[in-house]
């Protein structure tokens, strides 16, 4: 009986020892899954990962945009570029397909390939270019709209002719061609004035946000928190040692 106690001794020794180690793995374990589930989440937005919720608005509010600027294109030959803001409407729509490549791309969390920062950086450098130009549209419609609602219009020979003064003999006459029905014409072209003016004012809210997130995305989740961390992490290793 004596010669077989340190025997049992030794065992539930090692028992202990193996068990502590299964533990303090486990513990390792659990203490891991939250920061690897907080990176996940620092990436997704509503349960979907960053850009999917501003893609799909830029490319709704893209095709919009293109679609309406045609379409006041085809109203009279001589309306001019700027207040057929079509342009806009396919920087949006390209903003949006950038977003979406970004989706196909795995995921890192140091950005430490190559594709994922240029894809990145190109999100947010079209989303700025989308914010200009859509601010530009709205300027342009509002400021073309103004004028409408000013005008004097007269059909003449198959054109509408508009005048901001009629006693000013030397005033400006703003011709739109291809247009047999002045009232029709300007009622068209004030209600597409105003629905253009209402979809970039939302488009460039939606880039500006876009640049918002990429920005905090960028400077306040990862590179504040994991480039500092393992330097703190060294600091206590060499204090214990």
């Amino acid at each position: 009986q004596t010669g077989k106690a340190p025997g049992g001794e030794k065992s539930t020794d090692s028992s202990k020892t193996q068990e502590s180690a299964m533990k303090k793995k486990k513990q390792k374990k659990t203490k891991g899954d939250p920061k690897t589930g907080q990176e996940e989440e620092s990436h997704t937005c509503c349960g979907c990962r960053f850009p999917l919720l501003f893609a799909l608005l830029q490319l709704a509010l893209g095709i919009s945009i293109t679609v309406l600027g045609f379409l006041m294109a085809g109203i009279s030959s001589s309306l001019l570029v700027r207040d057929t803001p079509y342009w806009a409407g396919i920087i949006v729509c390209v903003v949006s397909l950038v977003g979406f490549v970004m989706l196909c791309i795995l995921y890192q969390p140091d950005e430490k390939t190559c594709v994922q920062f240029t894809v990145k950086l190109m999100y947010f450098l079209l989303s700025a270019l989308g914010l200009v130009a859509c601010v530009l549209a709205v300027a342009f419609a509002a400021h073309h709209y103004l004028q409408m609602t000013k005008f004097t219009c007269d059909t003449i020979l198959e054109s509408c002719q508009c005048k901001l003064d009629t006693a000013d003999p030397l005033g400006r006459t703003f011709v739109y061609q291809d247009a047999a029905d002045c009232g029709s014409l300007t009622s068209m072209l004030n209600l597409y004035l105003l629905l253009q003016m209402v979809l970039n004012l939302i488009a460039a809210l939606v880039c500006l946000s876009a640049c918002f997130v990429m920005w905090k995305h960028r400077y306040q989740v990862f590179y504040v928190g994991v480039r500092f961390y393992p330097l703190t992490a060294t600091e206590g290793q060499q204090q214990k040692v």
